[in-house]
């Protein structure tokens, strides 16, 4: 295993193209497979961002080009042979084309982070709402009243934490933890904070730093 290889280091296909697993640096779970030529491989480098080569179109491609849900590099390493190369990354939104949070995810199960995406897509949608008329802009209006939202569920989950060593039911906890994370996305979303750079704050905790990570 090679940390940070070179493009000519590697084993190549007939193609000259080397497979490319994408692994959330987060969460563990393989986003999707692709394959990179040296163009793909050096713009990754490059930018940060994942870049892949079509075999069906015979173009270079970043991921999330179109559909925005990019895929921020963290690490990048061969594999022991040097024929195929891991890279681990922070994904902006779902990764497969279906709006899975990954190729190899039941598309019946979504995950939480996709979720998290879905949901934090539809409060800035609702951003410019009449705050009379949608509670969501009434908080993306009022940073104050975000703020104290978040602290109140917090202490409703806390709450019904506790409770569940009395009654043995852990609904409570469920819907409380709903209710703050909707409410943790909208204050983040007031803010103008991203997702992805809270995110990339988690992973840094982790031990890793890409030089293109915010």
């Amino acid at each position: 295993m090679t940390e940070n290889p070179r493009f000519s280091d590697m084993t190549t296909d007939d193609a000259g193209l080397v497979p490319c697993i994408i692994q959330d640096a987060t969460t563990r779970q393989v986003l999707m497979v692709g394959y990179q030529d040296e163009d793909a491989w050096e713009r990754t480098a490059d930018t940060g961002l994942v870049h892949f080569h079509s075999r069906s179109r015979a173009t270079l491609w970043m991921k999330g080009e179109s559909s925005g849900d990019t895929l921020t590099v963290v690490s990048i390493r061969s594999d022991c042979d040097q024929d195929a190369v891991l890279i681990e990354a922070v994904p902006a939104g779902p990764t497969c084309h279906t709006g899975s949070v990954s190729c190899f995810s039941p598309a019946s199960a979504p995950s939480l982070g996709q979720v998290i995406d879905e949901l934090t897509r539809t409060i800035k949608d609702r951003a410019e709402a009449d705050p009379d008329a949608s509670y969501t802009a009434r908080l993306m209006a009022n940073g104050d009243l975000a703020a104290r939202k978040v602290l109140e569920e917090a202490g409703e989950l806390a709450f019904a934490a506790k409770d569940t060593a009395l009654d043995g039911s852990d609904l409570r906890v469920v819907e409380e933890a709903a209710d703050l994370i909707y409410h943790l996305l909208a204050l983040l979303a007031q803010q103008n904070v991203a997702t992805q750079r809270v995110a990339a704050q988690l992973v840094s905790r982790r031990g890793y730093k890409h030089p293109c990570l915010p």
